[in-house]
């Protein structure tokens, strides 16, 4: 028996049952024009420093809702739903933008910060978005997203410890199985981009005074014919400075060493940025990152954070608890951004990450997997397009194939579980989309855009974005749910105001202790 199937065949149905999933979706806020919105944060959503899911993310104007943790798919999905219900019910005439890429922004400098208080650590949150503003502009820190959290069960680690006759600590194996599940993550996200991009076209304002390859459609929108995912492009959430750091995902203590001296070494063109203009904060610090947070990647290993805590210092002292999925573009098709048959995908593709082999990465695969992932975002309907596998040049659609038909047993054993087809039939709806790149959702909007709205972007994200309001203003909500979110949002408003009762520190001294190399561990 390979080892692939001896570590599948130790996960029973009620494991399969109970793998964890969570979600974390942005959208911006913009008016009935389609405009992005410039007013403040909903005061009757509470405070977006500490609600448990309504908050911001860069921009004032840019919700990021948030989901608890659920063993179960429909829950998950019923949560996010019902999160979006309150927030329709709060923000007036306002619309949440239905797509990745923004809608028509404003100058750069008006594009409005996130606010989260007079604290000090609601200081920090600003501070750091005008650091990110002055190093890569507001506009592509409007771009959004799905995040997708994911993680197994407690009780299957010591099932696949065994299977693999791991004799090391458990928390020890767990992490490398994470890090091993990463690295093949990193290598074959690049199907994710084509079956789930959906971002192949921009309003021309987002590239407002850039250098770019993007064709025009019409007058105000920009695409590329074969695009599957401009937002993980070039042109999208992208850093020429981080692409010189080369992390390595061998280990957590390769992952730890690589962001460490990010987050410690001062880099020249940020350094010469400044900390501050006088008693304005212009950035966190100089080095080329200012937290972990602004590290870009397509997925990022993670543990919850004690308060006042590190991310990297969490994950040196407790290990990892779960993966954080960053690639996947919003739907404009789905009110919420994301399908069921999509988080049915993801699940099976994360088991396929988990439970195959995975070869410890080099740089000159790192290198490799950016090409992949860029051209993949540009180019990956495009019939010629050829990817780099380790020592070979092969097509998507071979290489595509081989990885369904290696997740074909996870999707069995996943259906056996929940008794259903359903992940069988997300893997046959990505082979139908393998065969007919016209069947991904990025053709999809390209149609759309054509045969409805004189092939542009902006008109055809507004109408989506107009459907899904009127969709989920429409949808009941009892007055138990609403009640519940009327509580959340005055605790969140009064636990801002007490952590404001309780600075006492300059907000200079806070700034360099929680920047001190020594907050991260070792």
């Amino acid at each position: 028996m390979s080892q692939f199937h001896k570590r599948l065949q130790v996960l029973a149905p009620e494991l399969l049952r109970g793998m964890l999933r969570g979600i974390e979706k942005e959208s911006l806020r913009v008016r009935p024009d389609g405009m992005l919105a410039d007013t403040p944060h909903p005061a009757a959503l509470g405070s977006a420093l500490t609600h448990p899911h309504i908050t911001t993310d860069f921009s004032e104007s840019q919700l990021e809702l948030i989901t608890g943790v659920h063993a179960g798919i429909e829950p998950c999905l019923e949560e996010l739903t019902e999160i979006h219900q309150v927030v329709y019910r709060h923000v007036g005439d306002e619309m949440l933008w239905c797509a990745s890429m923004p809608c028509s922004l404003p100058a750069d400098d008006d594009i409005p910060l996130g606010r989260y208080g007079s604290s000090n650590v609601g200081r920090a949150k600003t501070v750091y978005r005008h650091g990110l503003a002055h190093r890569y502009g507001r506009r592509m820190q409007t771009i959004s997203g799905i995040h997708y959290n994911f993680s197994l069960p407690e009780a299957a680690w010591p099932l696949l410890q065994q299977a693999d006759d791991h004799h090391g600590a458990a928390q020890s194996y767990q992490n490398e199985a994470y890090f091993s599940l990463i690295r093949n993550f990193r290598r074959h996200s690049w199907l994710l981009l084509y079956l789930f991009g959906a971002s192949p076209a921009v309003c021309k304002t987002f590239v407002a005074g850039r250098t770019h390859a993007l064709q025009a459609l019409t007058r105000g929108t920009l695409y590329l014919p074969g695009s599957t995912s401009l937002r993980m492009g070039p042109l999208g959430y992208q850093s020429e400075a981080q692409a010189e750091l080369a992390v390595s995902y061998n280990s957590l203590e390769s992952y730890a060493r690589s962001l460490h001296g990010a987050l410690t070494a001062p880099y020249p063109p940020y350094a010469a940025i400044g900390i501050r203009d006088g008693e304005d904060y212009l950035q966190l610090d100089t080095t080329l990152l200012q937290i972990e947070n602004e590290f870009y990647g397509t997925i990022r290993p993670k543990r919850p954070i004690r308060p006042g805590e590190r991310p990297l210092h969490a994950l040196r002292e407790r290990g990892v608890e779960y993966v954080e999925v960053r690639c996947i573009d919003l739907d404009p098709f789905c009110p919420i951004g994301i399908t069921e048959g999509m988080i049915r995908f993801l699940d099976v593709f994360l088991l396929h990450c988990l439970l195959s082999d995975s070869p410890r990465d080099t740089p000159d695969e790192i290198a490799a997997m950016s090409v992949n992932q860029h051209w993949v975002a540009e180019r990956g309907r495009d019939a010629d397009l050829r990817l780099y596998r380790r020592d070979e040049v092969l097509a998507p659609q071979a290489w595509g194939e081989g990885l369904l038909r290696e997740c074909e047993p996870i999707a069995a054993a996943l259906d056996a579980a929940h008794r259903c087809s359903a992940y069988r039939d997300a893997l046959s709806a990505a082979a139908a989309a393998l065969a007919n790149p016209g069947l991904t959702p990025s053709a999809r909007i390209l149609r759309e855009m054509e045969q409805k709205h004189d092939n542009s972007y902006f008109h055809f994200a507004q109408a989506q974005s107009v459907r899904h309001q009127r969709t989920l203003l429409g949808l009941p909500l009892t007055s138990e749910v609403e009640a519940r979110y009327t509580r959340m949002a005055a605790e969140s408003l009064a636990a801002q105001r007490q952590i404001e009762a309780q600075d006492t520190l300059p907000f200079e001294t806070f700034r360099q202790q929680y920047l001190s190399p020594e907050m991260l561990g070792e």
